[in-house]
């Protein structure tokens, strides 16, 4: 099926078009301290008009059946006749691990080393875990690399110093992965993900 550019998308960001719509995945995330955990993803992102796109992500982590009574009061009990035998329902999805929302924009200034078919990309993203996150980077055929510019902090945020992040348009499918410097390690994994486009 061919692509069709959104209505009324701002030329500006026609090379970032394909990321335009909702998105619905999973993923894992793990890190130094963190425990390895699948997730669920919901993605949004959208557009006015303007010479940029509105994003924003929830991620979940997923519960084990098992686990769901001590996150969920709806969930079924051990004297349920109805319930599902233990270790035969379907995960669910858990509490919310992270949000994130804000903007993505194509800069007018091309560096001089970027090939032809790509792009700058600039990345602005606010989370409330205390951060507010600048990255920068280029697109080009479905593909998105960034590294982070700025990463400001208030006191009581996380100790993240550096990040990468990789996003790419792969059979239709939104696939990206994500980097970090933090809490004193070097920049390794975080978290990646695999997103189908949800249709209206």
């Amino acid at each position: 099926m061919p692509f069709v550019l959104p209505e009324g998308l701002a030329p500006e960001v026609y090379p970032l078009a394909w990321l335009v719509g909702r998105w619905r995945g999973e993923g894992v995330v793990g890190y130094p301290g963190v425990e390895e955990s699948t997730f669920t993803q919901e993605l949004e992102i959208t557009h006015d008009g303007g010479p940029y796109l509105a994003y924003r992500t929830t991620i979940r982590l997923v519960v084990a059946p098992d686990d769901a009574a001590t996150l969920d009061t709806d969930a079924p009990v051990a004297d349920d006749p109805d319930a599902a035998p233990a270790g035969t329902a379907e995960p669910i999805d858990g509490p919310v691990w992270s949000t994130e929302s804000g903007y993505w924009r194509v800069p007018p200034e091309r560096p001089d080393d970027l090939a032809a078919d790509q792009h700058p990309v600039e990345l602005l993203l606010a989370d409330p875990s205390g951060h507010v996150d600048v990255y920068v980077g280029s697109v080009g055929n479905g593909r998105i690399d960034l590294v982070s510019d700025l990463i400001a902090r208030t006191a009581t945020g996380a100790a993240v110093n550096a990040g990468k992040r990789l996003y790419g348009l792969v059979n239709g499918e939104l696939m990206w992965a994500h980097d970090l410097a933090a809490f004193g390690e070097p920049m390794q994994s975080y978290a990646s993900g695999r997103l189908t486009r949800v249709e209206d």
